[in-house]
């Protein structure tokens, strides 16, 4: 129905399919062309491909099953094995392990499990993303206030640099598809709808937990402002809980998968088992990680620190001066879009969009609904660069530069 009186959508909807098959067309040329890099990273054991349809989707889409992908398609094969997978959350491999053995189950006399994994992941992604780009146009209609610049940021984020990310087996589609979703419903009043689809996002990757931020806003400016509804307070409040939930749940999993005497009894199959003692990867049962002992056993922030390095300054290192290079244009973008922002509101960004001010224009970039947002891409951009791996920080901030703020 939305096809009959909004071309914008239809061609959101072409443009974002098209970007998709190009993505995919490159993605073999340049797989096919460019030897892997031999990096020092997660390669577990695969099974030999042993059919004319394993060695036809390796050729097709084996260059989506690289880097961190490798952990998911894992993850979705054998589970949560070694420690170091529970910094990778469980709605993509749940979603990848219902596809290749339900829908694509018939297959299995063709492809391996292996096989079907990666075109779930790429048939699951390229769904995802479609969607993502229409949720963002009808996100940017109610935020922006214009239809044609919220078309120019869906195309935006059809044509992000990072966009391979989208499409390998990485949870980036899934978790923009769900926060898009989510911020609209939020735009529109539907607290506890948005929050699920919110939730949905915090169970595909940590950083939705920022989303809390949307709700809690709310909240304080009503107070501020003296206008107390304890109905829409209280539904924020549940709705904080509900995006919570899912990572308070995954973190109590890798809790009582790795900290408890139970885990001893889990059965891990002799190859994984060889691969944990020639990488020194720790096991289940194995030996109790320090993180187990903790006042409040936090496995996400631990594994990342302990395997990634992730933590405060601890990526600022000469060697690493490339990688800051590599990331400087996303930087740069970005502060350049939040400096512009509060050189045309000036009050309302010190004032934290508390106070409500009078603009002369409540729509397109400078619009006061875009503050939020605004504030979220700087949190974003600073977090980013003081604690994350700053080619992380490239990929993560340069989707969502694309999709939120680049319209201006």
């Amino acid at each position: 129905m939305w096809w009959t009186w909004d071309p914008f959508l239809k061609e959101v909807f072409r443009f974002s399919l098209c970007s998709r098959g190009i993505t995919l067309a490159m993605q073999i040329v340049f797989n096919t062309l460019i030897p892997d890099h031999k990096a020092d990273a997660f390669s577990p054991p695969h099974t030999s491909p042993d059919s004319t349809g394993d060695h036809l989707t390796e050729f097709l889409l084996g260059g989506l099953g690289r880097w961190d992908a490798e952990h998911f398609l894992f993850i979705a094969e054998h589970g949560y094995v070694y420690e170091h997978n529970m910094a990778f959350f469980p709605l993509l491999p749940l979603c990848l392990t219902g596809l290749a053995n339900g829908p694509l189950y018939p297959l299995k006399w063709m492809l391996t499990l292996r096989s079907r994994l990666l075109v779930s992941a790429a048939l699951l992604n390229c769904f995802c993303f479609t969607l993502a780009a229409i949720s963002l146009y009808l996100l940017g209609c109610v935020a922006l206030q214009s239809r044609s610049s919220a078309f120019l940021a869906s195309l935006l984020f059809c044509m992000s640099p990072a966009s391979i990310f989208m499409t390998a087996a990485y949870s980036e589609s899934l978790f923009a598809l769900a926060t898009f979703i989510g911020l609209w419903l939020l735009e529109k009043h539907m607290i506890l709808r948005g929050c699920i689809f919110l939730s949905l996002a915090t169970a595909s990757r940590s950083n939705g937990m920022t989303n809390v931020g949307f709700l809690l806003h709310a909240v304080v400016q009503s107070l501020v402002n003296g206008s107390r509804n304890c109905h829409r307070m209280g539904r924020t409040f549940l709705g904080t809980f509900v995006v919570i939930l899912p990572f308070a749940l995954f973190q109590y999993f890798s809790y009582s998968r790795f900290c408890l005497a139970s885990a001893t009894k889990n059965k891990v199959p002799r190859e994984l088992v060889k691969l944990a003692i020639t990488k020194e990867y720790r096991l289940p049962g194995a030996q109790f990680p320090t993180w187990c002992s903790t006042y409040l056993p936090m496995a996400y922030s631990s594994i990342q620190s302990e395997y990634w390095g992730v933590g405060f300054l601890h990526y600022f290192q000469l060697r690493q001066l490339p990688n800051f290079l590599l990331a400087l244009p996303v930087i740069l973008l970005s502060t350049r879009a939040i400096w512009e922002y509060f050189q045309a509101n000036p009050y309302l960004c010190i004032s934290l969009g508390l106070r409500t001010v009078q603009l002369k224009s409540s729509s397109g970039y400078c619009g006061h609904r875009v503050f939020l947002y605004v504030a979220h891409i700087t949190a974003l951009v600073v977090f980013g660069v003081l604690c994350m791996h700053i080619q992380v920080k490239k990929t993560c901030i340069m989707y969502r530069e694309n999709s939120k703020i680049n319209v201006h």
